[in-house]
């Protein structure tokens, strides 16, 4: 872990989404330092599934030794953002570092995206970007440390990071796109730069995507918390830069990551739009500001052993139980290509369960395909579902909640599978 210096003490920093997760973990590291954080965010009154408001992240930023201010703010308005930004300059007397980390995920591909779920990512993800930005930029411009932090990817134009979820890319493409432009615009003035973390990071947004126990192969949020407090230590001409928060971190001399991990020795997930794997040896360029395109070189995948993927099914046969059908209630084909492959169904929404060849009786909830090698190794344990729809190696239509029901259920057949 990062030690503080204490070189925030006093310095305001408005920070979008810091109720919970990414952005509650940046302001409590600032906090530890004495700094003022301004809480930006639309939650205030707790979740079912998402604890944390406004008021209790205030509150824990105040333990820490920070001084807050918590403003409700929907970034997709702009009238609320200029609220926060005026109330953030009277409290504090301006603005020195703006944190943008609100953000809004569909996994979803161009048919399967509602409109309304469009427009969600593009307002909150690009527009509520930019809008903030140009809120605060005024005042910035008055900071002797004048930092402007999005939490966006590496414009990494591979086609694999668009074909199964394009909406979403563009939307935080729009993020890293105003890292760009205005590097450029406010070179000399303002620093600004993007940061993103080279792993999966647990938040309870990613227990929402990932299902249970996707937490062992994510890291903490402590990781972005640190390479975000190692980048407003920086001077005003580091700017324009990507980051991957390993790499900055190994800058700062910092050699043990397993104090990060959720599970220490854990595999972990790679997070979206890089193409290395997190356990590779490659190291990626620390700031390169687009990194390389890649062409895809995928070896084709070894044939199945035969009748592998009957074996499978009629091993999960076998498993079923009234519980797990009144469990799940959902009902899912699988369309596998290569050998042994077709149409399969599993029902998990009649009484006792089925499974068979062929389209299931009643219209499937969730549609999935992947290869009849890549279908085997997912339900033995060997491809987690989360790695496979991250790597394009999996596509899902459908009801995504019911997809991740599914994950746990493969969970506890691995043993027998």
């Amino acid at each position: 872990m990062l030690p503080n210096t204490g070189k925030l003490a006093g310095c305001t920093i408005f920070i979008t989404g810091a109720s919970r997760g990414i952005g509650k973990a940046i302001a409590l590291k600032a906090a530890k330092d004495g700094a003022n954080v301004v809480i930006a965010a639309k939650t205030t009154q707790a979740h079912p599934k998402l604890p944390g408001t406004i008021y209790t992240a205030a509150e824990e930023i105040k333990a820490a030794g920070g001084k807050a201010l918590p403003c409700v703010v929907d970034v997709r308005d702009e009238q609320q953002i200029n609220n926060a930004v005026e109330k953030a300059v009277e409290k504090f007397g301006g603005i020195d570092i703006l944190v943008n980390n609100a953000s809004a995920i569909s996994l979803t591909n161009t048919l399967e995206t509602p409109t309304k779920r469009v427009d969600l990512m593009m307002n909150v993800n690009t527009r509520g970007t930019y809008l903030t930005s140009k809120a605060c930029i005024p005042y910035l411009k008055k900071s002797k440390i004048a930092h402007i932090l999005n939490l966006s990817p590496p414009l990494n134009l591979n086609p694999l990071w668009f074909k199964q979820h394009c909406a979403y890319t563009i939307a935080k493409y729009g993020m890293s796109m105003c890292v760009l432009g205005m590097a450029e615009e406010f070179k000399g003035e303002i620093a600004v730069n993007a940061l993103w973390p080279k792993t999966a990071i647990h938040t309870a947004a990613m227990d929402m995507l990932g299902g249970s126990g996707v937490e062992r192969q994510c890291r903490k949020v402590d990781i972005i918390a640190d390479a975000a407090y190692c980048i407003f230590k920086k001077p005003k001409n580091f700017t324009g830069n990507f980051i991957i928060d390993e790499n900055i971190l190994k800058e700062e001399g910092i050699k043990n990551f397993d104090v990060y991990a959720i599970a220490p020795g854990h595999p972990l997930i790679p997070d979206f739009f890089l193409d290395e794997q997190p356990d590779t040896t490659k190291k990626m360029e620390s700031h390169g500001a687009i990194p390389e395109l890649k062409e895809e070189t995928l070896q084709p995948p070894p044939k199945p052993r035969s009748g592998a993927v009957e074996e499978t099914f009629r091993i999960v046969k076998d498993c079923l139980s009234d519980d797990i059908v009144k469990a799940t209630q959902a009902v899912y084909q699988f369309e596998l290509s290569g050998e042994d492959g077709g149409t399969w169904f599993l029902d998990l929404k009649s009484k006792g369960g089925n499974v068979g060849y062929g389209e299931p009786s009643d219209r499937a909830d969730v549609v999935m395909s992947m290869s009849t090698d890549d279908f085997v190794k997912m339900f033995s344990g060997k491809l987690k579902p989360t790695m496979a729809f991250m790597s394009g190696k999996l596509k899902v239509k459908g009801n995504m909640a019911l997809a991740i029901k599914l994950e746990k259920l493969m969970s506890q057949l691995n043993a027998k599978l």
